[in-house]
């Protein structure tokens, strides 16, 4: 039987939503309330990473982390330096559960499991003595002009009354409605980490080759420049990988401005400079003047099949030898290489976000203590806010601190609040 009234209501049971009311449970308050609309809180920790949850990136300096989020960047400073990648180290461990590092910097669960990091929440949850009610969708919140809110819950006739509310309701649109029925203006949303489309798409035949690093620029009408550089997979309809999905979280707004049409240009090199590729191609004429072009590849990391296709492209008959591979071929091939030229034409099939940018505006919250500058006990935290990062954890990373940042508020100011009564 849940109470008519509690201290802490906390809508939304992923990542942020339980770290606040873990915190503020630890921190001394009882009573925290944790609303979650669906049968499986955690659920979005529960598929992430394969099924492995990348719970942090290896970014152990503030400064640096905040380079990561393409929106909230400069905000995030103040909020990082007060909990960051290596106090969320802490406080999993401090819990019971152990982060191991990959070479690419990203972390998970020793286990591999990410229903580790989900067992860990919810022991933590319920050792601190919050309860949790699966299936409660959060339906309206109206502030009492006495301080606190009466709350509308699915399947519950009564309001429920909290003297505090969070919303940590990531990007579902019945949070950003909640938090606009409470005064706060919201940036639109738009897709973040998503796959590029290519017009024909010239790169079709190469599916499944990975190619790293390679080096990404996106025109986009109006004069906007995007790069990036790492792992790019290409796909049946266009990019895909890391290096892609880093590049589209950069450049959402403008993409979505534009109707995802762009230019695209794909240096193959591997950084390698112009004349690294002409010393390279050099070695190949001096030592293997009698191969064939489609035969040798001017360095190994290069994927034959790419070889091939480059070749064909750039109008360069791959029969011929190396001793007979003239200038104006050469010149050709050298821009293939490091700057072939593709059209965007929109997102790839599988470009249902993960994440979304837009939210709350930060201008409009205590990046401090989470806490709305709009209404007096209204704290936000996690994508519900305009913040978004790249892949590798960065997401999460904001979740943890948001929301440790925000359970600690609410505990201290429920404290201030009982010593003053």
């Amino acid at each position: 039987m849940l109470p008519s009234e509690c201290p802490l209501v906390v809508a939304g049971g992923g990542p942020a939503g339980y770290m606040a009311a873990i915190t503020a449970a630890e921190a001394g308050l009882a009573g925290v309330l944790l609303l979650e609309a669906t049968d499986q809180p955690l659920g979005k920790v529960l598929i992430s990473g394969g099924g492995r949850c990348n719970v942090t990136h290896a970014c152990w300096d503030p400064r640096a982390l905040v380079g990561h989020y393409p929106r909230g960047a400069r905000a995030l400073l103040g909020p990082f330096s007060r909990f960051a990648t290596g106090d969320t180290l802490r406080w999993f461990s401090d819990h019971g559960l152990e982060l191991v590092e990959e070479p690419d910097g990203r972390l998970f669960p020793r286990s591999n499991r990410s229903s580790s990091v989900v067992r860990t929440l919810e022991t933590a949850a319920a050792a601190a003595g919050v309860t949790v009610w699966r299936g409660a969708a959060l339906r309206g919140a109206e502030a009492s002009a006495a301080g606190g809110f009466a709350l509308q819950v699915r399947h519950r006739e009564q309001p429920l009354r909290c003297q505090r509310l969070l919303l940590a309701t990531g990007g579902h649109p019945s949070g950003r409605q909640l938090a606009a029925g409470l005064g706060h203006q919201l940036v639109p949303p738009v897709p973040s980490l998503f796959t590029l489309a290519l017009e024909a798409n010239p790169l079709a035949a190469l599916s499944g080759v990975v190619m790293d690093p390679v080096e990404l620029e996106l025109d986009v009408p109006g004069g906007e420049r995007f790069r990036q550089g790492g792992i790019v997979l290409l796909t049946h309809w266009g990019l895909s990988g890391p290096a892609t999905l880093r590049l589209t979280a950069f450049a959402a707004r403008a993409l979505k401005d534009h109707r995802y049409q762009a230019s695209l240009t794909v240096n193959w090199c591997g950084g390698r400079s112009a004349a690294d590729v002409e010393a390279l191609r050099a070695a190949c004429r001096r030592d293997q003047p009698r191969r064939q072009l489609a035969a040798c590849r001017p360095w190994p990391e290069l994927s034959r099949r790419l070889w091939l296709h480059l070749l064909e492209r750039h109008g360069v008959d791959g029969q011929k030898r190396w001793a007979d591979f003239g200038k104006a071929d050469q010149r050709r091939l050298l821009e293939g290489l490091r700057a072939s030229r593709y059209a965007v034409s929109g997102r790839g099939p599988f470009g249902e976000e993960f994440v979304t940018a837009g939210g709350v505006a930060l201008g409009e919250v205590n990046l401090a203590t989470m806490e709305s500058r709009k209404q007096p006990g209204l704290f936000l935290a996690g994508e519900l806010l305009d913040v978004d990062g790249v892949t590798g954890g960065f997401n999460f990373q904001h979740c943890w601190t948001s929301g440790w940042l925000a359970g600690q508020a609410i505990a201290q100011q429920a404290k201030l609040a009982t010593a003053a009564n």
